[in-house]
């Protein structure tokens, strides 16, 4: 399902570059999901970096994190910024795309994926993370983002990822579904729906993904065809991307002296933008917003262990080299950080 981009925001690149005679712009198109982990993006074109950049910039919405890497792959789409999944990896081992800089990452104090347990199992004794093995646990897909997550904790905790019974269950309103109705035992979800949910008394909230084991979940990548033959074009998408991330990161998640993101001045204007592209009241983005590199910067140790995970449970290509998928002289590599592993 691909969500619309609104009318005045698409209208917004022309009209911008009209009125500062930067000539004709470049048509960009974008994949993305409506998702406040994609707030640079929305940013960086609600407020017309990408048209000062020369670029007339489409976003495309669509619903899942396999369908972006394929639009890239395809020519749908220039660029696109999701998560990194073992499908991702498979496809850019292949040498069809590269990482071209950070996007979120699972960072303690910021509350982007939640542990959440069901009613049932927690009275009967599910109540801390540890307690997890021997029982079943929803997510999206097998070599998904949520996949991983449960890989770290595993590596974490110290204990075999294959003493739980992982139901992939393909969307996260399945996944909520299930565990309000039983089906499963605990779920990996979002804190936009998890809050909500242990707010109302319909599961158990256990700890946040990013306090456990943190990891650079997102990345900004593009075609190794585009890259050979526009350079130019990647830089200034960079450029454009950057500077959302910096607005957003200097008003939604400086953080605070406890570790947890504050809201500067500026927030409200922002979570509405943020609001208007995700689809969510601006008052449930609040403490929701993932942790966002204002530089794009990539956690590039996070990156090789994520494909030797993956390759580890067979669902990567052995071949997958982690340096080559990434876009030399494009990549800006972060402090590494500690991480469940």
């Amino acid at each position: 399902m691909a969500f619309p981009l609104p009318r005045w925001a698409a209208a917004l690149p022309i009209a911008l570059l009209l009125s500062t005679g930067c000539g004709r712009a470049e048509p960009a198109s974008v994949a993305v999901l409506p998702l406040a982990s994609s707030g640079a993006i929305f940013v960086a074109q609600h407020k017309g970096y990408f048209a000062q950049e020369g670029l007339e910039t489409e976003l495309k919405f669509l619903d899942a994190a396999q369908p972006v890497a394929l639009a890239v792959v395809s020519g749908d789409a220039d660029f696109g910024a999701t998560g990194l999944t073992a499908g991702f990896y498979n496809l850019a081992g292949k040498g069809a795309l590269r990482i071209i800089g950070g996007q979120s990452r699972e960072q303690p104090g910021y509350h982007l994926i939640a542990y959440l347990v069901g009613n049932k199992a927690y009275d009967a004794g599910l109540k801390t993370l540890g307690d997890l093995p021997g029982h079943s646990v929803a997510i999206t897909q097998v070599g998904s983002t949520f996949h991983y997550s449960l890989g770290l904790l595993a590596e974490r905790l110290h204990f075999d990822l294959a003493s739980l019974r992982l139901v992939p269950l393909q969307s996260m309103s399945n996944m909520a579904a299930a565990l309000q109705g039983g089906q499963v035992d605990a779920a990996l979800l979002p804190g936009t729906l998890a809050a909500p949910m242990a707010a109302r008394g319909e599961a158990h909230l256990l700890g946040w993904v990013g306090d456990e084991t943190p990891w650079q979940v997102g990345a900004l990548f593009a075609a190794q065809r585009t890259i050979e033959a526009n350079r130019s074009k990647v830089e200034k998408f960079l450029r454009a991307y950057r500077r959302g991330a910096h607005e957003l990161f200097d008003t939604l998640l400086q953080p605070g002296p406890d570790g947890t993101p504050q809201e500067g001045p500026g927030a409200p204007e922002l979570l509405q933008i943020l609001a208007e592209y995700t689809h969510q009241a601006p008052a449930a983005l609040h403490g929701a917003i993932p942790f966002i590199d204002p530089a794009a910067r990539l956690l590039v140790g996070d990156i090789r262990h994520q494909v030797a995970w993956y390759q580890r449970q067979d669902l990567a290509d052995q071949t997958v080299s982690p340096e080559a998928i990434l876009a030399a002289g494009l990549v800006e590599p972060a402090d590494e950080q500690p991480a469940g592993h």
